[in-house]
C-alpha cells in the first residue's frame, strides 16, 4: 500500500464512507494534506490517529481557546504581552500542557521534557513525546529557545551546594515542582543518573507550581534550594548553580500555527528586541528560535 492514500483508498483503509471521511476532513479531525487540488492521507499518520482512538475528532471541531498551556517561562510570558498576540497562559507543567492540547483545551503547549532513563542527552525528548502521544497526530513543535536550568540557592551559597548529590548529602530543604512538570522530570533524571532514590531528598511540601514560586519559597525561608532557570534566579537575586541546557519548545496543531495569535507571536520572535530581552534576562540561547523541530 502506498504511503500517501487518496480519498477512496483512505476511506477503504479506515473502513469509513467517503462522506464520513470528508466530514472529518472538514473539521480538521483527520491527518491529511491538499496537493494540486486533491486530498492525500499519510498512511503512517492515519495509523497513529487510529491508535489514538479517534479522540481528537470532537475537540477539533471547535477552535481551540487562545491559551498557551504547559510550562511557565519569563521570556515567553514577556513575549506574549509584547507581541500583542492576545494569547493567555495557563502554566501547569509540560505533561499537563500536552494533555490539554490533545483535548483541545489550549491552542499550544510550552514544553521542556527530560528522559528519566535516557542518559544525559535530552535533545530530542520534546519531539519524541509529541510523536508518541495519543491525540497529537497533527502537531508541530517549534523551537522557542534553549534555557539554562540549575539549582537556585541563597546568595553566597551558604550550604556549599554543587549538584543533586550535595543536596541529598546536606539534607538541604528542597522545593519540588508538581509531577509532570519539566523541572520535576529533570530532577528525577538527575537523581537516577546520580544513583539516588527520591527519598534521599529532604523535600518540602506542597510542590511549587512555577520557578518563581520556588524562589518565593526560598525568600520566605521555607526552602534552601530548588530547580529553576537562570532567568528566575537573576530576577529573584538568588545564586545559581548550572546543571544543564534544555530545549524549551512550543507544540501546537499545524492548522493553529496559522491562526492570528500564534502568527503574531512567531513574527515577534524574529524581531531584534526578542533576542535583546533574552540576553537581558540571561540563560537563554535564541539561535534556533522559530525553527520547526518536529511535525507529525
Amino acid at each position: 500500500m502506498p504511503e500517501l492514500l487518496t480519498t477512496d483508498e483512505a476511506a477503504t483503509y479506515l473502513r469509513l464512507s467517503e462522506r464520513k471521511l470528508y466530514e472529518l476532513v472538514a473539521h480538521a479531525a483527520v491527518p491529511c494534506s491538499k496537493v494540486t487540488g486533491r486530498w492525500l492521507f499519510p498512511k503512517a499518520a492515519l495509523d497513529r490517529w487510529v491508535s489514538a482512538g479517534l479522540l481528537t475528532a470532537a475537540p477539533l471541531a471547535q477552535p481551540a481557546p487562545p491559551i498557551i498551556g504547559g510550562s511557565h517561562d519569563p521570556l515567553l510570558e514577556w513575549a506574549l504581552r509584547e507581541s500583542g498576540s492576545g494569547l493567555a497562559t495557563l502554566p501547569e507543567g509540560s505533561e499537563a500542557g500536552l494533555r490539554r492540547l490533545a483535548r483541545g483545551d489550549i491552542i499550544a503547549a510550552a514544553i521542556h521534557l527530560h528522559r528519566i532513563d535516557g542518559g544525559d542527552n535530552d535533545d530530542g525528548a520534546n519531539a519524541d513525546a509529541v510523536a508518541n502521544a495519543p491525540g497529537l497526530h497533527d502537531v508541530v513543535v517549534i523551537a522557542f529557545a534553549r534555557r539554562e536550568q540549575g539549582l537556585l540557592v541563597a546568595p553566597g551559597n551558604p550550604l556549599g551546594l554543587s549538584d543533586i548529590a550535595s543536596v541529598a548529602k546536606t539534607r538541604a530543604r528542597m522545593a519540588l515542582r508538581p509531577n509532570g512538570a519539566g523541572a520535576q522530570l529533570l530532577l528525577l533524571a538527575l537523581l537516577a543518573r546520580a544513583g539516588l532514590a527520591n527519598e534521599a531528598l529532604n523535600a518540602i511540601k506542597p510542590p511549587c507550581p512555577t520557578g518563581p514560586d520556588i524562589a518565593q519559597a526560598m525568600r520566605t525561608g521555607r526552602a534552601d534550594c530548588g530547580i529553576a532557570t537562570r532567568a528566575v534566579a537573576v530576577s529573584a537575586r538568588l545564586d545559581f548553580i548550572p546543571l544543564t541546557w534544555e530545549r524549551f519548545d512550543l507544540a501546537l496543531r499545524q492548522r493553529d500555527y496559522f491562526m492570528p495569535g500564534p502568527q503574531a507571536l512567531f513574527d515577534f520572535l524574529r524581531k531584534p528586541e526578542f533576542a535583546e530581552r533574552a540576553a537581558e534576562l540571561r540563560g537563554y540561547d535564541t539561535g534556533e528560535t522559530g525553527q520547526v523541530r518536529h511535525f507529525n
